[in-house]
């Protein structure tokens, strides 16, 4: 079981694990990772979070997320 330590949060992100800072919201994991949070889909903790609500909700240690962002083309 993952346990918090020194003020960070480990998640599992696409399958892997991160740290981030307690407290961190997802869309602030979202924008660490480099991504439009207007522009992906989350799942958290296998429910899908609205995008509204990405700045919302804070994560907690042990969170399992998938993000999936979108890319145009043709």
């Amino acid at each position: 079981m993952a346990l918090e330590t020194s003020g960070e949060l480990l998640l599992t992100v696409n399958g892997e694990l991160r740290r981030i800072a307690s407290g961190a919201s997802i869309a602030d994991l979202v924008s660490s990772l480099g991504l439009d949070p207007q522009k992906v889909a989350v799942e958290h903790n296998a429910e899908i979070a609205p995008r509204s609500m990405l700045p919302e909700i804070t994560l907690s240690d042990g969170d399992v997320l998938e993000i999936v962002h979108f890319v145009g083309g043709g």
